[in-house]
């Protein structure tokens, strides 16, 4: 893993240092917005390559051919092709017309890939470059080795993660959010051998498709790395990806490496899942998603809202989080997604959908729903700082409606927190890895289902708890309860509240632990509420017994004799 990571970074630096020739022309935090889409236009220039002149010879035989489209896909090789005369090294041979020229290549292009193009927003950017003198030069760097891309030289593996870090070196420099457009692929991978494991018998026969999707898919890695997992399973079986993208340069990458590999391309959506759902009524086999984490939903506000109001029509029947943090609409969308037929999902959240808000909140409800439709099947605790973006703690949720008879009715944790390794060199906030060895430890973990230091299985009602509402009279002067309607009226200063597991009957409970307290209390059905909430931490949480008194008091001790004799000798001095 650290090699080919070495490898990658390596080829990153060379197509990032074509950066070089911007100098000037644009400030440093501008140049992704040339290198990310030339990068893209110079894989589809290298792939195209071996075929080109096929295609322009069958472009000019068939002219007035209405199928034409399909003719010369079949002669690029590729669903794409371009009919320019045109290639990067072509384009040299006339320096006088490089604009004219380019624009003519870029036409040239099926519908397809203009799409992405266009989607760069790019055509100014030729304009600057032919007006400041550098696009010549620019275009000439990318026929260099160091611009190289074909396939014979970078794998469409390869090419994914160069992608993938050119975007996180752009967003770094206009101190954007990389992490928000991909994950890292250990972390993808782990995901992937989660979602499959219980799968291997359905996956192991000849032309079997299944579906995957991705509700903020970034640069395409999640619906990568389970689509060769999956051929590496079994090369007879497809997985076909749909997915859906905000961002409209990380929605061109992944459109770009989906079309170049082969993929449905049509199948990646441009637009906000969240307000304007483009894969409305559809379901799929498996749902992996890496969804932003705390981000406001006040400009979808108004869609949702009227989604919400449709209940369990439309996708937010649950609940709907905090204005301030969108992930659990994501997790929603999951579950709107799966088959009634059976579907499985991983997707990543940090700490707060496991216990933000009261019983009764959003969020609280929204984990009922998940736990009493018996839908959560394992959490799993990931190591901090291993994403780019963050070192916080981060969860993968795995959700299934057609669990194994061992894990009905049952929730699986698994702190994986300290399963890491150290990397080299930091990228960004990433400073550790979760080695293979690692991910086939957690693997084995899950798919065994059983109880250890780091595994822990709890029944679905473990996780809730009623609230009720504990009230005490008021009293007047005489220290005699006031009576409204011939009830004590409550006191709202000695007004409190218990969370009470659901396991346990709420009249005994009372009368255990408040009762003896507070003979005079009485409960508020009325207020009664049903919360759940999984304190992930606690149920891992070792008691470290304090030192002995003696212990600290002689550390203090020693340490007071060390710096009395450090002052003595300043003072001597």
């Amino acid at each position: 893993m650290r090699n080919l990571s070495s490898n990658i970074s390596d080829k990153a630096n060379l197509i990032w240092s074509i950066a070089d020739k911007l100098t000037g022309a644009y400030k440093p935090h501008e140049y992704g917005e040339v290198i990310l889409p030339l990068t893209v236009i110079r894989r589809f220039d290298c792939v195209l390559a071996d075929t080109k002149d096929a295609v322009l010879a069958e472009d000019e035989k068939m002219k007035t051919v209405a199928m034409k489209d399909e003719f010369l896909k079949r002669k690029s090789g590729y669903s794409f092709y371009n009919t320019s005369r045109f290639t990067f090294q072509r384009l040299l041979d006339d320096p006088d017309n490089i604009e004219a020229n380019f624009k003519n290549y870029l036409n040239g292009f099926s519908p397809n890939v203009q799409e992405i193009i266009e989607k760069f927003k790019f055509d100014g950017h030729i304009t600057t470059m032919a007006k400041k003198g550098i696009l010549y030069n620019v275009l000439k760097e990318y026929t260099t080795p160091k611009g190289n891309l074909h396939p014979s030289k970078i794998s469409n593996l390869e090419m994914g993660y160069i992608f993938e870090e050119i975007i996180r070196r752009f967003s770094e420099s206009h101190n954007e959010d990389a992490g928000q457009h991909y994950t890292p692929r250990e972390v993808i991978e782990l995901m992937v051998n989660i979602l499959f494991i219980d799968d291997s018998d359905v996956l192991s026969g000849n032309n079997i498709k299944k579906t995957l999707y991705d509700p903020a898919c970034g640069t395409g890695g999640m619906l990568s790395v389970a689509s060769e997992y999956l051929h590496r399973m079994n090369s007879g079986a497809e997985l076909i990806g749909f997915g859906q993208e905000l961002n409209d340069h990380t929605f061109a990458i992944c459109k770009a490496d989906i079309l170049i590999k082969g993929g449905g391309a049509e199948q990646i959506k441009n637009g906000n899942t969240l307000s304007d759902d483009q894969c409305a009524d559809m379901q799929f086999d498996y749902i992996l998603s890496n969804p932003p984490f705390g981000r406001e939903w006040k400009n979808e506000k108004s869609a949702i809202e009227k989604e919400a109001k449709q209940g369990f029509a439309g996708r937010f029947g649950p609940g709907t989080p905090a204005i301030g943090d969108s992930q659990m609409l994501f997790l929603l969308t999951a579950i709107s997604k799966m088959k009634d037929s059976g579907s499985r999902v991983a997707i990543i959240h940090n700490g707060s959908p496991l216990f933000t808000g009261d019983a009764g909140s959003g969020p609280s409800e929204i984990r009922r729903y998940i736990l009493e439709h018996d839908l959560l099947d394992a959490i799993i605790a990931l190591p901090n700082d291993i994403f780019y973006n963050t070192g916080i703690a981060t969860y993968i949720w795995v959700l299934s409606n057609k669990k194994p008879e061992k894990r009905r009715g049952k929730v699986q944790l698994i702190n994986a927190n300290h399963m890491f390794v150290k990397r080299r060199k930091s990228l960004g906030n990433k400073r550790n890895d979760i080695s293979p060895q690692a991910i086939a430890e957690i693997t084995r973990i899950y798919g065994e289902f059983k109880e250890n230091d780091i595994s822990k299985i709890f029944s679905n009602e473990d996780f809730g708890y009623h609230k009720i509402t504990v009230e005490r009279p008021l009293l007047d002067e005489n220290n005699k309860p006031v009576l409204s309607k011939g009830k004590p009226k409550p006191d709202s200063s000695k007004r409190d509240t218990e969370n009470i597991p659901l396991s346990e009957d709420i009249n005994k409970y009372f009368g255990r632990e408040v009762l003896p307290f507070a003979p005079d209390a009485w409960i508020d059905e009325k207020k009664t509420k049903v919360g759940y909430e999984i304190s992930f931490t606690r149920y891992f949480y070792k008691y470290t017994p304090p030192r002995p008194s003696k212990e600290i008091m002689d550390e203090i001790l020693t340490l007071e004799q060390e710096l009395e004799g450090s002052l003595t000798e300043i003072f001597r001095k």
